[in-house]
């Protein structure tokens, strides 16, 4: 489905949502959960653990879906939910590497350095993005596969856009 089309759906489904259509959640669901798996999937590495950071996800976007205010800002919403749930659960079996941030020399990015892969190198790609630290990772994951801007980037993971800049940057540089 079309980005803009699937964005569109989405706040046409909130909205029937809110007037009381449960079968809307089920739609919103089907747009987003292969996408929303494959990110979390990035992020968690195993199968099975990515599904229950999934649905764990859809129940808390479930719960608080009719209080999210712009029904634009829906997708960020949702991938920050799935990247606290994820985190969460790498926490807890001692599976987080550390998030710290890159040296404020490194966040100095040109704008070529964003051309995204051709589709020839997505096998070599995903590999490759395996073997990066989990902030490289993500920021990678979500610029270039799942097609977000920095600035929602940032937004998602609660870093500054300078910082997503510098993982996109430096992530790519390893890859």
């Amino acid at each position: 489905m079309d980005e803009r089309l699937a964005r569109a759906r989405t706040e046409l489904l909130i909205v029937q949502l809110r007037r009381g259509d449960a079968g809307a959640f089920g739609d919103l669901v089907e747009i987003w959960e292969r996408r929303l798996f494959y990110y979390v999937r990035r992020i968690v590495r195993q199968e099975e653990d990515a599904w229950d950071v999934v649905q764990e996800t859809w129940l808390k976007i479930h719960a608080g879906v009719l209080r999210l205010r712009d029904l634009s800002a829906f997708p960020a919403w949702m991938y920050r939910i799935a990247r606290h749930t994820a985190i969460s659960l790498l926490r807890k079996e001692q599976r987080c590497e550390l998030l710290a941030e890159e040296d404020s020399r490194q966040e100095a990015m040109a704008a070529s350095d964003l051309a995204p892969f051709s589709a020839d190198e997505a096998e070599l790609v995903h590999w490759g993005l395996d073997q990066l630290p989990l902030p490289q990772r993500e920021a990678l994951t979500l610029f270039f596969l799942e097609g977000f801007p920095v600035s929602e980037i940032a937004d998602i993971t609660r870093v500054s856009g300078g910082t997503v800049k510098s993982r996109l940057h430096y992530g790519k540089r390893k890859l």
